[in-house]
Order: structure tokens, then sequence, then C-alpha cells
């Protein structure tokens, strides 16, 4: 029998059912796929489930749970598997489903998806999943809910802009918005005032969040929304990691003679944290000397200015997780003597 250094189960979850697969890899690089079965996305059939895998596998051997992140559906189960001292990975739906477009399947299925998913657990190496933190987790769910308040109230501003310049306008809707819009203004009002005082009545996370919003440029709001989708940053190992969280790392095509393409952000990453970052950049620009010189160099040496603002916005994101880790406040000094070299060496190119 084929020695196994390898073990996985595979789970692609829907809103009522999770299909699994549990599999293992070989120490000559095969794949086999011991068994497929099908649970209930309940809690009363997690255990169940939990019994059925380890039954499955080697008490010698590590196991790994590999879900794929599907809206909120997964949740419970990873928190669940999380609790019981399991491995969990949790991978986003796109790098899931590129992985899948390389594998030799005609059928989309759910089953098909957690052998996918198996596969790619045995096969890849990823980071294990660490169930967020109650504060962070906490303070993201306010972020996004304003967030998602402050893009109804644009575009319904926009829709009244359109009645407004009618030939002829409606008087009735104007008012309707008019008063969405003042519920959308005090609702995000009380977002913001509940989040204040989260973090006053957080001690810690009080004293930290002062080092962040120290830079200029970033305000409560901003640091919050960073600090959530980040799980206070204790996934990240390096500033590279983050960059490349954030989806501000930077991607080139050349092959051959005839594809040249020019480098640009991958944007596959957290795009609340790109969202949260664009004004403060802005706003950073015209008050922070250093930022605001950055700025003008690239302009000159590409002349395209949004490629710029990008890369002030990807220098305040390695300025707040530099002073989250260590503690400190904003120095302009302390940037010129210590972040210099780093944010060169991310820069875009």
């Amino acid at each position: 029998m084929e020695k196994i250094i390898k073990q996985c189960v595979g789970i692609d979850v829907s809103q009522k059912e999770i299909d699994v697969t549990f599999g293992t890899y070989g120490i000559d690089q095969s794949v086999t796929n011991l068994e497929s079965k099908k649970f209930k996305n309940m809690r009363k059939n997690f255990s169940q489930f939990l019994n059925w895998a380890l039954k499955l596998a080697d008490k010698e051997i590590p196991l790994f749970f590999v879900m794929e992140a599907t809206g909120v559906y997964h949740e419970h189960l990873a928190c669940f598997l999380y609790d019981s001292g399991q491995k969990v990975i949790v991978v986003l739906p796109n790098r899931a489903s590129t992985y899948a477009k390389t594998l030799e399947v005609k059928t989309v299925t759910d089953k098909e998806a957690s052998k996918s998913l198996t596969r790619m657990g045995l096969e890849k190496k990823m980071d294990l999943w660490v169930k967020p933190n109650p504060i962070y987790n906490h303070m993201k769910q306010l972020t996004r809910e304003r967030e998602q308040l402050q893009k109804i109230k644009t575009m319904t501003l926009n829709q009244v802009h359109a009645e407004k310049a009618s030939a002829w306008p409606n008087e009735e809707s104007l008012k309707r918005s008019k008063k969405h819009i003042a519920l959308l203004e005090n609702q995000i009002v009380d977002i913001e005032n509940e989040l204040k005082k989260f973090i006053k009545e957080t001690p810690e996370l009080k004293r930290k969040m002062e080092y962040v919003t120290s830079i200029v440029g970033v305000g409560l709001i901003t640091g919050a929304t960073i600090v959530g989708e980040t799980n206070g940053f204790v996934l990240m190992k390096n500033k590279r990691q983050l960059v490349s969280y954030a989806g501000y790392d930077v991607i080139t095509k050349d092959s051959g003679t005839s594809v040249h393409s020019k480098p640009r952000i991958s944007k596959k990453g957290n795009k609340h944290i790109r969202k949260a970052l664009h004004l403060p950049a802005l706003t950073s620009i015209r008050l922070n000397e250093q930022s605001k010189n950055q700025f003008v160099r690239m302009v000159q040496k590409h002349g395209i200015k949004m490629k710029a603002a990008v890369a002030i916005q990807r220098k305040l994101l390695v300025l707040i997780y530099t002073l989250w880790k260590k503690e400190e406040f904003f120095d302009p000094s302390f940037v010129n003597q210590y972040l210099q070299n780093e944010i060169g060496q991310l820069a875009l190119p």
C-alpha cells in the first residue's frame, strides 16, 4: 500500500447542504478520492460530518479541511471545525475557480467542486484559517454596513440630480428621494457613533487606533476598516503579504516578442481596503509633503495621476501596518529613515 503523506476534506458549501470529499496524497504524488458524501448545512449535523471524516482519517497524519468562502454560508462550519481543533483552510472564490479550470473536468456539480477543493488542499500549501477576533469582526461588520449605506446614498443623490435635470421633474419623487437621503445620513451617523463608542470602550483597541489615526489623512473610519478587514493583521507575516491581500501587488504579462502588457495592480484582493484608502491618499497628497513629492515624481515619470495615487494608497497601508505592529505614532522622520526603502521596493513601476 502506497504511503500517505497528506489527507484532506474538500467542502463545497451551499445554503442548505455541504458536499464533501475525503482524499489522500501519496508519496508518489498520487491523489486518491476515498469517499464523497452530502450533509445538511446545519449545526446539529456538523458533529456527524466531523465523525465521518475522522473515521476515514489516519490519526498519524495531519487532516486539513478546505472550503470556499461562499458568502456567509461557510462561516458556521468553519468556526465549528476551528473550535474542534481542526486545521481549516478557507480559499477565496476566484482562487478556487482558477484552480478548478486547470483540471480536466467537464461536469460542474457540487460534488465535483468538493473534489476540486480536495485536490487543491492536497497539492497546494495554503495558510490555515484563523477564527476572526470578535472585536475586529464587529468593526468589519459596522464599516461594511456604513460602506453599503454610503453607496446607496450616492446612487440616490445621482437619481435626484438626474430628476432635477429632467424637462419634467416629479416633485413628489424628489421629496421621497430627499427623505431617503436624510434617513441614510442618520443611519450612517448612528453607525459612526456606535463605532466610536465601541473603540472608546475597548482600551487596547483605542490605544492602538490612536497610532493608526496619527497618520496624516487617515481617520477613524479608514483605520477601523483596515484593521477590521485584516482581523488586526493577525495573519500578516510581512508587508508584502499585506500588499497582496489588499490587491496592490503588481502583475505583468510578458511572453515572447508579442505580449508585453503594462504593469498594473492585481486587484485580486480585499476591495474594501482599497476603497477605504482612496480619499485618505488624496488627503495625504494634499497635506503631507512626503506624499506630495512622491506623487509629483511619479506623475513626472509616467504621466498617470491615478497610478501615482495608488502608490500613495499602498504607502499608507504599509504605514498603518507598521505603526500598528510597532505601537508608535506617526513621525515623518521615521518614515524617511525606516519605511522609504521598503515602500520604494513595493512601489509601482
